[in-house]
């Protein structure tokens, strides 16, 4: 074999491998996307109908509330459960949590690096907003960001107040996947007669 079959043939070679990989990373792409639309619609049907509405035939996951703070930017779909099948497609409501719409603590927790990555520009004093499928929204105030060990189990459990608790790992900018520790954010709902929209 010539040594200019061979370049040919390595040229070839590298032009495949990177078809074959602009490929792949357009198909995780267009599925993502995809998801996010099927989430958005199975949203928009659970609210009208009040029912559980899978946003695809095979999920084992629905949408329960809708998590919005326009100063960090958030806006997410809260998934049932806190499966890793459910973070990936969105920030996922912890089951053993108060349901949204209800009283007591709410957990949610979200992946650092997609849905809940604005986190980390929240501040002691932003508001959140929780909507629950049934059309009500409760806005909370941030009030204490912490900074605990993963295994600290107790923030799922009920303070006998009512509370929005948000969970992701932490640092955010971390390469390692997981980690140790957990970013926490902890928000109080704001009496509706002092909310201004």
């Amino acid at each position: 074999m010539s040594a200019k079959s061979i370049r040919y043939l390595f040229i070839s070679i590298l032009v495949a491998l990177a078809v074959w990989q602009f490929s792949s990373a357009g198909y995780i792409h267009a599925k993502a996307w995809l998801a996010q639309s099927m989430i958005k619609v199975a949203w928009a049907e659970a609210e009208s109908t009040q029912r559980k509405v899978k946003p695809w035939p095979w999920a084992d996951t629905y949408p329960v509330a809708r998590i919005k703070s326009d100063r960090i930017d958030l806006d997410a779909i809260v998934l049932a459960g806190s499966s890793g099948r459910s973070l990936a497609f969105g920030p996922g409501h912890v089951s053993a949590s108060s349901l949204p719409g209800s009283s007591g603590n709410i957990v949610i927790g979200g992946h650092r690096d997609t849905h809940f990555y604005s986190l980390k520009h929240t501040k002691v004093g932003d508001h959140i907003d929780l909507e629950s499928a049934d059309n009500e929204i409760t806005r909370y105030e941030v009030t204490e960001i912490q900074v605990v060990d993963k295994g600290d189990g107790y923030l799922a459990q009920d303070f006998g107040d009512d509370r929005l608790t948000l969970i992701t790992c932490y640092p955010f900018d971390s390469p390692v996947y997981g980690g140790p520790l957990r970013y926490v954010v902890i928000a109080k709902p704001i009496a509706a007669d002092l909310i201004s929209i």
